[in-house]
């Protein structure tokens, strides 16, 4: 019994007139937001069905415009049919049981429970597993580390359709010509000597529209600290741009900034000590923002099977569930990084 007594006390001394009661709500754990299938091209998943599947798309072909004279002999041009593949190329699984004495004494509906938390885990290491490719990091099972440089079918003569453009990953360098490259960016609001967070989203927009990416349909996915400096900006303008009584859903908030729909993601890649470490600018500690366009990146998800059967080996149930997904890089132009922390 948690009550305590008074030295002495000798009536039912032992507590077990007091049994543990345990409650038939179950305590949830917090669910992180998921943002990939709002931001990329899910146009083919459609074409996708099983594990190794894979799609070929046709790129649109180039076209070059000659100057014309009287009496100039006009070259006809061969068109070119460059194509590339996304590939099923990830999967990920689930399994689990629960013993027929624990299902039949049990309070609660462990069975349901831990198939609505598998889901959600499976959903939410797709999301991050995604977020990381196109940041150019993947997790290896401890921490964040720069993606292994790609290989295969190429997008041109220079680069790989998987790989980010070089002069689309922000950094030090990006706003100060002394800033050392691969270090990051130090960011402070309403500041006259450093870098803004909306002056870096003005970069990002002015780097879209050099490359003549659509207005429409852009999108930048934040993580919280990034977030929490956006807001500390003119309140003006956050009230300009981030008022009305909008709910956010699945990491969104209301309106636009720049242009940009804005996301806000626990899943994007940090290393070290991750954004929130005050510096000038780190290679060591930094987070990782990622913008762009819908059409930049395709996924095709499935959850190919979900099952329940008799374990052969205990009473219990088992089940287990599988996913399949594959996800690929279209238009490296069109899709921006940037690497920062707080000043």
């Amino acid at each position: 019994m948690a009550f305590p007594s008074a030295g002495g006390w000798g009536n039912l001394p032992n507590g077990n007139f007091s049994p543990t009661i345990f409650s038939k709500k179950a305590q949830k754990a917090f669910r992180k937001s998921s943002v990939v299938e709002d931001i990329t091209n899910t146009d083919y998943a459609g074409e996708l069905a099983a594990y190794g599947d894979s799609v070929r798309i046709i790129k649109e072909p180039d076209i070059v415009i000659n100057s014309l004279q009287r009496g100039t002999d006009i070259v006809q041009q061969d068109l070119m049919d460059a194509d590339f593949s996304m590939i099923i190329d990830q999967a990920n699984y689930f399994s689990f049981q629960l013993d027929d004495i624990e299902e039949a004494h049990g309070h609660v509906n462990f069975m349901d429970l831990a198939t609505d938390r598998a889901g959600y885990r499976l959903r939410d290491t797709f999301d991050a597993e995604v977020l990381g490719y196109m940041s150019g990091y993947e997790w290896n099972g401890t921490a964040w580390v720069a993606r292994s440089a790609p290989s295969g079918i190429k997008q041109d003569d220079t680069a790989d359709e998987d790989e980010l453009l070089a002069a689309n990953k922000l950094d030090a360098s990006t706003f100060d010509a002394a800033g050392v490259a691969g270090d990051s960016i130090a960011l402070a609001p309403n500041t006259d000597n450093g870098v803004s967070p909306l002056q870096l989203l003005n970069r990002m927009k002015r780097k879209l529209d050099a490359a003549n990416v659509e207005t429409e349909n852009r999108w930048v996915v934040c993580d919280p600290v990034f977030v929490e400096l956006l807001m500390d900006e003119d309140a003006k303008l956050i009230n300009h741009d981030w008022g009305g009584d909008s709910e956010v859903r699945n990491g969104r908030l209301p309106n636009t900034i720049r242009g940009f729909r804005v996301y806000q993601s626990n899943n994007l890649p940090y290393l070290g000590g991750g954004p929130d470490v005050i510096s000038t600018g780190s290679a060591d500690d930094f987070g990782v923002l990622v913008a762009g366009h819908d059409s930049a990146v395709a996924t095709a998800e499935q959850i190919a099977k979900t099952e329940k059967f008799r374990s052969p080996d205990r009473f219990s149930d088992v089940v287990r569930g599988m996913q399949l997904y594959g996800r690929k890089i279209l238009r490296s132009e069109s899709l921006l990084t940037a690497k920062y922390n707080v000043a």
